[in-house]
């Protein structure tokens, strides 16, 4: 059966748990390779699927520099620095499930780069929102606190922190710019234009900072291989199927399961605790997310 036949009501299901299990396939990944290391390979690799894709559905490519140029500013914020601050989290100590709950206040991050970038206006439901996002993020951050240890937190470093906080950053501000000059691009060129940024902002990060080595392992290949086929091009075809099936618009409802997916793979694949604060710091995030994205309630 192929994606197409699928129904729409399970699609917005699969994407949204495929897209949970990229926090969990950066920390099978990271034993084997650095974090910038391992997501140049991704998107060399999954460049090379991509253009199969454009020659195969004959995609138009952007007919001017400056549509170019703005793919590439996405591209370098979406892929690069989100991607490359979750992975150098979690190769800093930061459990899976903990990332994926901080990243979780994208659409609360969102909102507030709109207001500050986009001059548009945000309103009291959305700082609300933020606010309680925020209060949800301190409980799941204040459990982790151990100011008697070195790294300040227990099992890894302030750093990994500010990596995420960066990630959450460049992912917020990304959809923000691509909302504003990259709206009409095509989808498969433009994210084949982007993952290319993204690929060069790898390349001068592992070239200055890393050593470039990977150990080709079966895991690792496997790991490899879901992180292209399954994150990078899958969940891209996934979403052409539901904006032609009018689903795309429902994606955001789901997005609020993420974390908590990630948290209970995390914790039975990797034994990460889920504790009491935990889950009421995911609860609050979550709502916070719900009351910023909701259209109907009023301010």
């Amino acid at each position: 059966m192929s994606i197409l036949t699928i129904s729409p009501k399970v699609i917005p299901w699969i994407f949204v748990w495929i897209w949970s299990t990229g926090f969990l396939a950066a920390k099978f990944g990271l034993p084997y390779a650095e974090p910038f290391t391992l997501l140049l390979y991704r998107f060399i690799f999954t460049l090379l699927f991509l253009l199969i894709v454009i020659r195969f559905k004959k995609s138009p490519w952007p007919k001017s520099k400056i549509a170019f140029l703005h793919l590439m500013v996405v591209g370098a914020l979406i892929h690069g620095v989100y991607l490359g601050g979750v992975f150098q989290a979690i190769k800093w100590g930061m459990p899976a499930g903990l990332s994926a709950m901080i990243i979780g206040l994208q659409p609360l991050g969102m909102a507030l780069m709109a207001g500050i970038i986009l001059k548009e206006h945000v309103s009291k439901r959305q700082w609300l929102g933020l606010i309680i996002g925020l209060l949800g993020l301190y409980l799941v951050l204040f459990e982790r606190l151990d100011l008697s240890s070195e790294f300040a937190f227990d099992g890894f470093s302030i750093w990994a922190v500010f990596a995420v906080i960066a990630s959450l950053f460049g992912i917020s501000i990304g959809a923000v710019y691509q909302k504003r000059f990259c709206s009409d691009m095509d989808l498969i060129s433009g994210t084949w234009i982007q993952y290319f940024s993204a690929l060069m902002l790898c390349t001068c990060i592992v070239l200055l900072f890393e050593t470039g080595e990977v150990s080709w392992t079966g895991p690792f290949i496997l790991t490899l291989a879901w992180q292209v086929l399954a994150l990078s091009v899958g969940a891209i075809l996934l979403l052409m199927t539901m904006i032609k099936q009018g689903a795309a618009a429902s994606v955001g409802s789901y997005f609020y399961l993420v974390a908590p997916l990630v948290a209970i793979q995390a914790w039975f694949l990797f034994e990460e605790t889920i504790s009491f604060i935990s889950i009421a710091g995911v609860v609050l995030i979550s709502f916070g997310v719900a009351i910023t994205s909701s259209k109907k309630l009023k301010n």
